[in-house]
């Protein structure tokens, strides 16, 4: 019985019977800088176009469980035509950071044997994709209908959003990412109702049309999804990120009614899309996917207008609007602040806010009348994307720049070709400095202490001289991976901080000093 349900929880991974679940574990290849190790447990790609094969591997330096995808040419030859192209490609989908897409991390080539690889490691999705949810949510007769304020209503909402949310991160990208794979195989649910949608599905499309699509072996062998492709690939012309746009009409569809009729096994025809949309109940969701699913796709409205449209739009409610503002600035506010760990030990009778109600006179609102649990994970929540702010700019992708590659490895074991370097995508949400004066000469050494985002801590020394200089200092903090680019400005304040203040304060004690943002 434990073992259904665990497969149940699970239903990503391929599992098999008998002694060869033992060995699911076994490391068969590593990154040439060790720190990905593939297992022998395969990862269901859910219909990805391009993966030709994906495991279930090991990040050593995080202790979590990612993603290790493949790709294979048939040919060197083929791979060398395209390989500047493929790393321009992925330099730049390794940059990529927005809650609501699946994390791209690293990615190598492998060029030893005679079909050339590309590897490259994804965030991993332990909960299943939103194909799986609608099954079961269906299979337990629930709907979402958006009739009267229901938690069902809110959820496609909430689904809906995400998505845009990150499709118009991707439109915005300079030149645009065209995702070109979207279907509810390819969006990922977490329990606490987490939308993503996957990075590995839409390499492909950055590549030159016939690029990809003739040297990939697994390029649309599964026909299911094929409702979800939007009119204008069948002609002769470039696609654009409209295509995008008609294939998540189609997953709201899905959504809204759990199944297009006629969906499975057989393709999905037009009739049964219409009588699936003609089936919801209310105007303003119909009108908003017949919107996203016109066939002429210079009718189709952007993502970003699609945020505005009726049935999703509303104004940001006074809490939201806080609660972002608190996870934004966090950085600013004393170590324990901003930890969860600090709402429990509030006084109850503090006051927290002041409301004049013209109807209903002067009100105060205190601590206990919050629930700290509720609260932390209301905030943990607006951390994690689920509640993106749609009526403000949304967040930009950084702009594209290449990546240093490391030298190659001289005892690599497996993948040989050497890999780009790290880029730092996590912020920094508080730091710490300290200088004391080294015994053999007169330089410094300086220690930072960063903590980051994810509330992780990063502790970094190095000796320096007084003539460095602080700027300089923080360029190279970006270049080898140790801060985000974002986070180079407020890092070089706090170290000429304290160049500037010399020996006054040398070898005192490490106290947060916070930076302004911006």
């Amino acid at each position: 019985m434990m073992a259904e349900t665990e497969a149940e929880n699970r239903p990503d991974l391929k599992t098999d019977s008998g002694d060869e679940s033992d060995d699911l574990s076994e490391v068969l290849e590593e990154s040439p800088c060790g720190r990905w190790q593939k297992r022998r447990e395969e990862v269901e790609q859910r219909d990805v176009p391009g993966i030709d094969s994906a495991f279930l591997a090991m990040d050593t330096e995080e202790g979590m469980e990612v993603v290790w995808n493949e790709v294979q040419f048939s040919e060197k030859k083929n791979f060398k035509a395209q390989q500047e192209k493929i790393r321009q490609v992925f330099d730049n989908l390794i940059q990529l950071d927005h809650p609501n897409i699946v994390k791209f991390h690293k990615y190598w080539t492998d060029t030893v044997g005679e079909k050339p690889r590309v590897i490259f490691i994804t965030e991993y999705m332990s909960s299943g994709s939103l194909k799986q949810f609608l099954k079961k949510t269906k299979k337990n007769n629930k709907t979402f209908p958006l009739k009267g304020h229901s938690k069902k209503k809110q959820a496609w909402k909430r689904w809906c959003t995400q998505i845009l949310s990150a499709l118009s991160y991707l439109h915005s990208c300079d030149p645009p990412i065209i995702h070109g794979n979207l279907t509810c195989d390819t969006i990922f649910i977490q329990h606490n109702g987490l939308v993503k949608i996957g990075s590995g599905s839409f390499f492909e499309r950055m590549f030159a049309p016939d690029a990809i699509h003739h040297h990939v072996k697994t390029y649309r062998e599964d026909l299911k999804n094929m409702h979800c492709i939007a009119p204008e690939y069948e002609g002769p012309g470039q696609v654009t990120t409209a295509v995008d746009i008609y294939s998540f009409g189609m997953c709201a569809l899905e959504m809204a009614a759990l199944e297009i009729q006629g969906n499975g096994e057989a393709n999905v025809t037009p009739e049964a899309i219409k009588c699936t949309l003609e089936s919801l109940e209310d105007s303003l969701q119909r009108d908003f996917i017949r919107r996203c699913i016109e066939r002429d796709p210079q009718k189709r409205p952007g993502s970003r207008e699609l945020l505005f449209h009726a049935v999703l739009f509303e104004v940001h409610s006074l809490k939201l609007l806080a609660g972002n503002c608190f996870v934004k600035n966090s950085y600013i506010l004393p170590g324990n602040m901003a930890e969860e760990a600090y709402l429990p030990k509030t006084d109850p009778s503090k006051v927290i806010a002041e409301i004049n109600f013209k109807e209903h006179g002067f009100m105060q609102w205190k601590f206990s009348q919050v629930g700290s649990i509720e609260l932390e994970k209301f905030l943990e929540d607006v951390r994690n994307g689920i509640y993106p702010l749609t009526a403000f700019a949304l967040p930009r992708p950084p702009p594209s720049r290449p990546r240093a590659i490391t030298p190659e490895l001289a005892e690599s074991v497996k993948s040989e070709t050497p890999e780009p370097m790290d880029v730092e995508t996590r912020m920094v949400t508080n730091m710490a400095c300290q200088m004391r004066k080294t015994d053999e000469n007169c330089n410094l050494n300086l220690t930072l202490l960063l903590r980051m985002d994810d509330k992780m801590n990063r502790q970094l020394q190095c000796e320096i001289s007084q003539e460095d200089n602080a700027s300089t200092l923080a360029e190279e903090l970006v270049h080898y991976g140790f801060i985000n680019e974002l986070d180079k400005d407020k890092v070089a304040t706090l170290i000429e901080q304290h160049l500037r203040q010399g020996s006054t304060h040398m070898n005192g004690p490490m106290s947060p000093i916070t930076v302004p943002s911006g």
